[in-house]
């Protein structure tokens, strides 16, 4: 079974058509990736998808379920991860754990595993607030994962994170997959992080899908050295 299957998502805000039929689908244990550079649409196909937005016209049906018609159905399969994802400023790192796994009624397994994720050693007792764009995003991104979604929908994980960070987000979005067997969708307009991370990728822009495919199969086709290089292409051919 196909864990996404989007088919011709349209959006309107007012006037402006933000979203012209946007299609495309993803595989269960998959790692998606949706790139385009900022204003192509990313977020609004992924808030389509996590249920925030309703859709103009077409459906996503996300494990078996309509984003449209079943989107109760379709918030027990998945986690998002929004892009501007803020936290809880005067708590420690460690009660935000706590309290995600209350709230979806897991156990203290599921905080230990959180904690593990987010690898954040003693920084975990103290107040998010004192913590680093890269620390906060580590720490909701463990969150997210140790509730084990079927499907993660995550936008710009490590936008405007150094090195470190993100590498260790990377790394550990494609162990959750590995272990878990579950489904991630990541937006991003780094092309080069996607390259890296992603099994398949679409290109979108202007809100329309202009490729799909595995990274090494379409730099082959395009004869290009990196995913930016065929983005390039494909924007000039259009």
């Amino acid at each position: 079974m196909k864990a996404i299957v989007a088919s011709g998502l349209v959006k309107r805000f007012g006037s402006l058509e933000v979203l012209k039929g946007v299609s495309f689908e993803v595989d269960e244990s998959e790692i998606f990736g949706l790139i385009g550079p900022n204003g192509a649409g990313k977020t609004t196909t992924l808030r389509i998808l996590a249920t925030i937005l309703r859709p103009d016209a077409g459906d996503a049906i996300i494990m078996g379920h309509s984003v449209r018609n079943e989107p109760d159905s379709v918030r027990k399969s998945i986690a998002y991860l929004p892009e501007d994802a803020g936290v809880y400023r005067h708590i420690t790192g460690l009660e935000f754990l706590s309290f995600m796994a209350g709230v979806h009624g897991r156990d203290r397994e599921c905080v230990k595993e959180g904690v593990e994720i987010a690898g954040l050693g003693d920084a975990l007792r103290k107040p998010m607030g004192s913590y680093s764009k890269g620390m906060r995003r580590r720490i909701i991104l463990a969150a997210i994962l140790m509730l084990r979604p079927r499907v993660a929908i995550l936008d710009e994980p490590t936008s405007g994170l150094d090195v470190v960070h993100a590498v260790h987000i990377r790394k550990r979005i494609r162990r959750f997959v590995e272990e878990s067997g579950a489904t991630a969708i990541v937006s991003s307009h780094n092309m080069l992080e996607i390259e890296y991370l992603c099994d398949r990728v679409a290109f979108i822009s202007g809100g329309k899908i202009i490729a799909e495919g595995r990274p090494d199969e379409l730099k082959a086709e395009h004869r290009a050295q990196n995913l930016e290089e065929v983005f390039a292409k494909l924007v000039e051919a259009v």
